[in-house]
């Protein structure tokens, strides 16, 4: 891994999937709050320019590679961030095998970084973890209720299976390690073709088209602005005083699709009317966060609303639609992927 020449400041911090949606937003707040950030991404989902503007500055340094492959660094680290791994049906689905060996394989690989350097670690875990819940709202000692064998079992599986890497070595003393599992997540930065639920409704509504609501439209989601999230990431990093439990980062608020849809429809000028179709195989009907561990942990709790967020959303998608690019198949040509259901959080 490359070192930057004279660029010493702050804490040294590896963020795994940084090029990403959520990774890119982390790693500019990591920056303005005085650190080193060496970002590690393979571009499957992560996007070059989500990091464009950070590679101007000094202290950001950028590494193209697989988390499944071998990593190694010249100089210490302080802190690991895990958010390598797609996250929203269409990319996952694509590669099934490479989700799941992302999540344990790259897990595994980044714990034992973490172990040589002494450095924390955070595993940006799920709410798909929770899968279909039978518990409402969802609190962090429920175990789910999760299809082991169906076509989202590589994102939900491989993810309870990172949490389990996790918990494993912080027992064996060999690393601080800690789990956030991530509601539903928005903002700035989403791909327009990754399939979750805001970009999906947003982008068919700038180009005029029928929004595709996914069965009745009852089925409910909470949704987090990407800042509220980060913030919610760097204060378990740092602050959590029970590292031996995950944490829930969430938005409480809970609306119907149904809803979502009615209020994006009322912040575009658009033609588009709604439309609906099958729901896919083992979609959740309810996801809601209890994020009472957050707030007594780590003080945190979301503040944007979900019509401010929307208009910050809408705004960046308006600007950006047009230099946005297609998902890219590890390994195969890339393709165009159909629109999918609801998911997901990262």
């Amino acid at each position: 891994m490359a070192k930057r020449n004279g660029a010493n400041r702050g804490k040294v911090i590896l963020v795994a999937g940084g090029a990403g949606f959520v990774g890119s937003h982390l790693c500019s707040a990591l920056l303005d709050a005085g650190n080193r950030v060496i970002c590690l991404d393979s571009y499957l989902t992560g996007s070059p320019a989500n990091v464009a503007e950070l590679q101007r500055n000094p202290y950001f340094t950028m590494v193209e590679q697989d988390v499944c492959d071998g990593i190694a660094s010249d100089e210490p680290l302080d802190e690991i961030y895990n958010l390598a791994c797609p996250a929203s049906p269409p990319s996952y689905q694509a590669d099934p095998i490479h989700t799941m060996m992302t999540s344990v394989t790259g897990t595994g690989n980044l714990l034992r970084l973490a172990a040589r350097h002494g450095a924390r670690f955070l595993q940006a875990s799920t709410s798909e973890i929770y899968g279909d819940p039978q518990q409402h709202p969802q609190q962090e000692e429920y175990w789910g209720h999760v299809n082991c064998t169906g076509p989202r079992a590589c994102y939900d599986e491989g993810k309870r299976a990172a949490e389990a890497l996790c918990f494993d070595s912080l027992r064996a003393g060999s690393v601080d390690a800690k789990v956030a599992r991530i509601f539903n997540t928005y903002g700035p930065h989403m791909r327009p073709n990754d399939g979750r639920i805001v970009s999906n409704f947003i982008v068919q509504a700038l180009n005029n088209e029928p929004l595709t609501v996914y069965g009745s439209g009852e089925q409910t989601r909470s949704f987090c602005y990407v800042s509220d999230l980060v913030e919610g990431l760097i204060r378990l990093m740092n602050r959590n005083p029970n590292p031996g439990v995950p944490v829930n980062l969430g938005n409480p608020g809970e609306f119907t699709v149904i809803e979502l849809a009615e209020l994006v429809l009322s912040k575009v000028r658009t033609a588009s009317t709604i439309v609906h179709a099958p729901l896919p195989p083992d979609d959740p009907q309810r996801r809601r966060p209890d994020i009472s561990r957050a707030k007594s942990l780590l003080g945190w709790e979301p503040k944007v609303p979900l019509q401010e967020g929307l208009t910050h959303t809408i705004s960046w998608f308006q600007r950006m639609l047009p230099e946005q690019r297609p998902v890219r198949r590890r390994g195969r040509p890339t393709r165009q992927p159909e629109m999918s259901a609801l998911s997901q959080d990262l």
